[in-house]
């Protein structure tokens, strides 16, 4: 009888500590698998959020080692492309079919941008009200913004162009990818706007970063045609804005 009692009470204690290491069990694996799950939504939306930015540099990078031009023209026939693109020479170029001259010409000549050192070029979209978030980001989802109240080329006026991000940031890199680089942009680097089938030339002058709030810049009075294009600094974020400003080259 005592034996048999013995026998219980150490079946009751093996038991006893099954339950407690299968329980022990379930709540490290689900720890682990909310832990991993957390990690890695992490990881994705950084790689989300800067992937575009990174990817972009890069290929700045690679074009600055191999010297690649970019030359704008309005001419959009195949065979202009053929007779004046190089390939670039070394095994990566051949590789990646990179190109040591490239011809950008205007993806819309109604009204787009093209900026020939960062490789940019986007369709415009016109008379867009920059304080109404739905069309604003509407219309950054199409490309550049033009923003409502200023000027047109060819006006003689202030002409602001757009291209920031978003509300939320893992929508970033889906908004503002085609002014990423524009902070390379320097003093007499060239900036072509195409508007009604004309193509209109600005040299920079200079550039600055602003808070969100400086909002002046919208209403710049000038006496002659001026070009702003803004975007969100640092890239992937929403933190300042960056201003690049350039006046129109005389014909």
């Amino acid at each position: 009888m005592k034996n048999s009692t013995k026998l219980s009470k150490r079946h009751l204690i093996r038991h006893h500590i099954h339950r407690l290491k299968t329980s022990e069990y379930v709540r490290i694996l689900i720890l682990r698998t909310v832990g991993n799950f957390l990690l890695f939504s992490s990881l994705f939306m950084i790689v989300k959020t800067f992937w575009q930015p990174v990817k972009e540099e890069l290929i700045y990078f690679v074009n600055v080692k191999i010297q690649k031009k970019y030359v704008v023209s309005e001419i959009q026939s195949p065979e202009f492309r053929i007779q004046n693109e190089e390939n670039a020479k070394g095994l990566l170029a051949q590789a990646f079919n990179i190109k040591q001259v490239e011809i950008l010409t205007p993806v819309d000549p109604n009204f787009s941008i093209v900026i020939p050192k960062i490789g940019a070029n986007a369709k415009v979209q016109s008379n867009i009200d920059a304080s109404d978030q739905n069309i604003y980001l509407d219309a950054l989802n199409k490309g550049v913004a033009h923003t409502l109240g200023t000027a047109f080329p060819g006006e003689g006026g202030h002409i602001f162009l757009f291209a920031h991000s978003t509300d939320y940031f893992w929508n970033i890199s889906t908004y503002n990818a085609i002014f990423y680089l524009l902070y390379k942009l320097e003093k007499n680097d060239e900036v072509n706007i195409f508007y009604n089938g004309q193509r209109y030339v600005y040299r920079v002058i200079g550039q600055e970063i602003v808070d969100p709030s400086q909002v002046q810049y919208l209403t710049r009075k000038t006496n002659k045609e001026f070009l702003t294009l803004q975007t969100c600094w640092p890239p992937g974020t929403t933190l300042k804005r960056l201003l690049i400003f350039a006046v129109r080259v005389a014909e």
